[in-house]
């Protein structure tokens, strides 16, 4: 799955203010991997994604690949690309699995 696309049936939404909150979290130090930031809606249950998958998600539009959203989140957080490709693509396998992403 080069260019993955959320899946249309999902209904979302990104949770602007509490993603700022945890950006400045990060910023001074803390921990705050488990903080939800985008919410996810599939069949009347709600699913949460953290501020890294949450930003995974919303680039996953059918035009990015893989590489480009590793680019992406590399420059972001200030690491090395190959750092964080074989997460990415992790990811995107399991919400693929999920049925959250099909192919773009």
């Amino acid at each position: 799955m080069n260019n993955p696309l959320r899946n249309p049936d999902i209904v979302w939404r990104v949770e602007k203010r509490r993603q700022s909150e945890v950006l400045k979290a990060l910023e001074a130090g803390e921990d705050a991997d488990d903080s939800g930031t985008v919410i996810l809606l599939q069949s009347g249950t709600m699913h949460q994604l953290n501020l890294i998958g949450g930003l995974i998600w919303q680039q996953c539009d059918g035009q990015q690949t893989l590489a480009t959203i590793a680019g992406e989140l590399a420059s972001e957080f200030s690491v090395e690309q190959d750092e964080v490709e074989s997460d990415v693509a992790e990811f995107v396998a399991d919400l693929k699995e999920r049925g959250w992403l099909i192919n773009g």
